[in-house]
């Protein structure tokens, strides 16, 4: 089923490659301006002239850069927080390489928000999509591999702030949601075994363009998994995920 053509601007962090860069891809074919950033200046500006957008280089994590980004760009329509970091695969790693994870996957998201949020307030609305993991609320280890506490630790932080920002955002027509991947094949994820429960990469993608066309919008601050969650499916159960409050993150007690 096709999805609705988009306008707009948006910007993509991390859109140097893999699943950012997929999402670039996608909104740029359904019609957005997008920008896209990331450290690596080849890797943006590669993906920013096969799409006809704009390249930004920089790191999520630092308020410097986050800032000229938007003073660069101005008010976007979307923002897609996708950047990060998972980190090393050990239980108690060093602290500065622990915490670092925290700066980027929870700071880099809290920075670009607050950075783009309030554009979208002045203009009267936006989206955001904020890349969250499985792990957030599923602590999986896959074999022979250490357990890694710092990466979804930083995920359920994402998705606690992305819930609760959707409900302070919603009045001023800011929809913010929280998105699963899947687990998609790409560098970070390149020394997982073979069969590991795989996610084909166009689910992102697919996602992040029906969230931004305005259809999910009753859907803000849950927690949709882009393999699990797919549009079409998606669409025939949103009442009764908000009448049975699912697709959240809820301690259940006795």
């Amino acid at each position: 089923m096709p999805f609705a053509e988009l306008r707009g601007k948006a910007l993509v962090t991390g859109g140097g490659r893999g699943i950012g860069a997929n999402i670039a891809r996608e909104l740029a074919r359904a019609g957005m301006d997008v920008t896209v950033t990331g450290r690596t200046a080849a890797e943006v500006e590669a993906v920013a002239e096969e799409i006809g957008g704009r390249a930004l280089v920089g790191d999520v994590s630092k308020r410097k850069d986050v800032a000229g980004w938007a003073g660069d760009v101005g008010a976007v329509d979307l923002l897609v927080n996708n950047a990060g970091i998972s980190g090393p695969d050990e239980p108690l790693a060093d602290v500065d390489e622990w915490w670092h994870v925290f700066e980027v996957n929870v700071l880099g998201v809290y920075l670009c928000c607050r950075a783009f949020a309030p554009g979208m307030i002045e203009r009267g609305g936006g989206r955001i999509v904020n890349v969250a993991s499985g792990s957030a609320y599923l602590p999986t280890r896959f074999a022979n591999l250490t357990a890694n506490t710092a990466y979804p630790a930083s995920k359920a932080a994402v998705h606690r702030f992305s819930e609760v920002l959707a409900t302070e955002l919603a009045p001023n027509n800011v929809f913010v949601f929280s998105i699963s991947p899947g687990l998609v094949k790409t560098e970070m994820t390149s020394d997982m075994p073979d069969d590991a429960p795989w996610t084909p990469p166009e689910c992102a993608p697919r996602l992040v363009h029906a969230l931004a066309g305005g259809g999910f919008d009753a859907l803000a601050g849950r927690y949709l998994h882009a393999e699990h969650d797919q549009p079409e499916q998606l669409r025939e159960r949103i009442d009764a995920i908000l009448a049975d409050d699912l697709n959240a993150i809820r301690l259940r007690r006795a």
